[in-house]
């Protein structure tokens, strides 16, 4: 059995006093996560050692920093078990993830009159970039409702999938609000039998739980790394 002590022991920080004497509680993890040593060593390691661009010198830092981060691509492959490293793509932070689909996939596959959904519980970062996007192409967003348990009304997503207008469906595995786990596979079924894409917001939830890309079957998913 894992004990708190030990995994406080990877955190460095949580050995600050705040207010005068009291041992520091850190809950505001799914705005900003602290970070265990292994993390501050390894970054720590590469601006010490081979601070350096990537994909564009051949001298040995740049060499080195290049293999560093192409590693890293592999592990993450291994970690969320998804098909290839080619569907890896780093970018500067979970919110531009979103953005990327939404201008780059939105933009060539939402017109007027289609339909976006995703839930009443998410978080601004899968809200905006729907907002802009419908309000550009003349397409609608709607909602998913949330029950008094904190759990989603599929039965809205049903009514919504039977127009068949809908385009994207978009909702987090797990809420950063609520802490509710999402029944990913049901609603990722329901939507592929309507042939309609779906995105997948992990980034509360791999942390959290063992994610399977492949048994997901999604086609777009959002992860935070540190």
């Amino acid at each position: 059995m894992i004990q708190i002590e030990n995994i406080r022991k990877d955190f460095p920080i949580l050995k600050r006093k705040v207010h005068k004497d009291k041992a520091l509680i850190y809950f505001d993890n799914a705005a900003t996560t602290q970070k265990p040593i292994q993390v501050i060593d390894a970054i720590s390691n590469y601006y010490l050692n081979y601070n350096s661009n990537i994909h564009r010198a051949v001298h040995e830092l740049a060499e080195e920093a290049t293999i560093a981060y192409e590693s890293t691509r592999d592990k993450i492959v291994k970690f969320i078990n998804a098909k290839s490293r080619e569907e890896i793509v780093f970018v500067r932070g979970t919110t531009e993830a979103i953005n990327l689909v939404a201008y780059a996939w939105g933009r060539q596959n939402v017109n007027k009159d289609d339909i976006i959904v995703t839930t009443e519980y998410e978080h601004h970062s899968n809200i905006v970039p729907w907002q802009l996007l419908t309000k550009e192409k003349g397409a609608k967003l709607e909602y998913i409702g949330v029950d008094d348990n904190g759990e989603l009304l599929l039965d809205q997503l049903d009514k919504y999938l039977e127009t068949g207008r809908v385009k994207l469906v978009a909702f987090s595995q797990m809420s950063n609000v609520l802490g509710t786990i999402t029944d990913s596979e049901e609603i990722i079924r329901r939507c592929k039998k309507k042939g309609v894409r779906v995105l997948v917001d992990g980034a509360q939830s791999v942390p959290h739980l063992k994610v399977d890309l492949q048994k997901l079957d999604c086609d777009f998913f959002r992860i935070l790394c540190p």
